[in-house]
């Protein structure tokens, strides 16, 4: 395999681990301090959150081809493969499952009289989702101490 295919396999993994990290632990955080409209800082950290899944997806498509080209059926015995594996379903899962549903209720919020009812199933979906990048980020730790044992 080319060196070119290995730089961009750590590239890979640096982008997407750091972004999961820098975005979910630093930028959003600093946007609900500093912005004085809520509102405003989670449409912001939801378009931050949004570029994060599509980056991871596309990084793990490339470190699944990347893997199954150097290791062919061997890939499926890696512990790195199945790292990114659930790291793309738990993207899939936040951006395509979660993620539309705290957008509704978001929405439902802001125009409906009868908040708490929404309100509390808006906070309910926010940690599910929170819990889900939590354990990518956790995944996408464990994906880089496995690279760099080699």
């Amino acid at each position: 395999m080319s060196r070119l295919a290995d730089y961009l396999y750590a590239i890979a993994i640096t982008l997407w681990v750091g972004a999961l990290w820098a975005i979910g632990y630093m930028a959003a955080p600093v946007l609900f301090v500093y912005v004085a409209d809520r509102s405003f800082a989670g449409m912001l950290a939801g378009k931050l959150f949004a570029i994060v899944s599509w980056l991871g997806i596309g990084c793990a498509g490339y470190l699944l081809a990347y893997l199954f080209f150097r290791e062919g059926a061997r890939a499926f015995k890696s512990l790195v493969l199945w790292l990114v594996v659930l790291m793309l379903l738990l993207s899939l899962a936040g951006h395509f499952g979660v993620t539309p549903i705290v957008e509704q209720l978001r929405a439902e919020t802001a125009r409906d009289v009868v908040q708490s009812v929404i309100r509390s199933r808006f906070q309910t979906w926010h940690g599910i989702a929170s819990v889900l990048w939590l354990i990518q980020s956790v995944l996408g730790v464990a994906l880089v101490t496995q690279v760099f044992r080699r």
